[in-house]
């Protein structure tokens, strides 16, 4: 079965083309970052209008790349949410307009699945059941996966997400925007070991996050290093970073490190764009030593949102005889424990 996928919940526009038996044969991707940059963040209106310009050309590249036509597809899988509610619409409506034409199924997936299956796309994937860490700019979740769609949420963030945090801490900075990347450059020219950053909710058991205390921290310490012209020098900056990164990494590989024990499984995944971050996966190759367990994570450029993700999910619940109606389906809001298992 070939799949065209669909990714449009933010501000990525991603397209691939998935062979349940050759595996992906194309996949292209565009980022809205530069444009966004501009005000410090995703401006929804904006992202939704990018995503109707750059979608069929994405999808006419992808089908050429991989020598297929849009008679070749069998199936359409797209994002229907979480996300802003605009973008979900653009690929929604692109993808049911798509599928209905060709005379071919459609379903509806979600994104935090497609995220999640992500290291399934590469040649050593894990097994069911893991761990997995769900980790981006708007979720960070600990999940128990028992197999596609059997899912037992651990613990959540109760305020701000890992990746929402870095963006803001790097603000603090005077970063630009996306921040994560960016602190994660300046912290490996900082010193580690200078400030001493609080690593939240690891002092009580459970696994739930909060990372709102931690950048009120990072601004206090920011402001307490200032000059009298307002400026902080530029080692001091990479110092608070690193100290910010540090903080961060940690409390993930905790509360990770406590998720294994808890359910005695031996294999934890990492996905959502965080997971791309270096310092996390040394903390965490650390981690499933100590627990004699594997860890397993996508290759970077599928970290971040991609049609891949969604091509691979969607494929995977068509093949189990599952699709979606004539319904434009997008959710803005939508709890990853709701979906069917296969």
């Amino acid at each position: 079965m070939r799949v065209l996928g669909i990714e449009t919940s933010c501000d990525e526009t991603g397209v691939a083309l998935f062979d349940s038996e050759r595996g992906l044969l194309g996949d292209a991707l565009y980022s809205q970052v530069d444009m966004h940059a501009e005000y410090g963040g995703v401006v929804p209106e904006l992202a939704s209008r990018d995503h109707v310009r750059k979608l069929i050309p994405l999808i006419r590249e992808v089908l050429a790349e991989s020598g297929q036509t849009l008679s070749d597809i069998d199936a359409i899988a797209y994002t229907a949410g979480p996300g802003l509610i605009g973008a979900l619409m653009v690929g929604a409506s692109t993808g049911r307009a798509l599928a209905l034409s060709l005379g071919i199924p459609a379903i509806a997936v979600h994104h935090m699945e497609g995220h999640l299956l992500a290291p399934m796309l590469e040649e050593t994937p894990p097994e069911f059941p893991f761990v997995a860490l769900l980790v981006s700019g708007g979720h960070t979740q600990l999940v128990q996966v028992d197999g596609i769609g059997q899912y037992s949420l651990l613990g959540e963030s109760l305020d701000d997400a890992a990746g929402e945090a870095f963006d803001k801490a790097a603000k603090m900075l005077g970063l630009d925007y996306p921040g994560g990347p960016l602190i994660a450059k300046l912290a490996t020219t900082g010193d580690r070991s200078r400030f001493t950053f609080p690593r939240p909710m690891t002092d009580r058991p459970g696994l739930d996050f909060s990372f709102s205390g931690l950048k009120t921290f990072t601004l206090n310490t920011v402001n307490a290093h200032r000059d009298e012209a307002g400026e902080i020098d530029p080692q001091t900056l990479a110092d608070i970073a690193a100290a910010f990164e540090e903080a961060v990494v940690d409390t993930l590989a905790i509360k990770c490190r406590r998720a294994l024990q808890q359910t005695g499984y031996r294999q934890l995944v990492i996905a959502g764009g965080v997971s791309a971050n270096a310092r996390l996966r040394e903390k965490l190759a650390v981690v499933v030593e100590k627990e004699r367990s594997k860890l397993f994570y996508a290759r970077p450029k599928f970290c971040t949102d991609n049609g891949a993700m969604i091509a691979y999910a969607g494929c995977q619940r068509l093949l189990a005889g599952q699709q979606s109606d004539l319904t434009i389906l997008a959710r803005p809001r939508w709890p990853m424990d709701t979906l069917p298992p296969l």
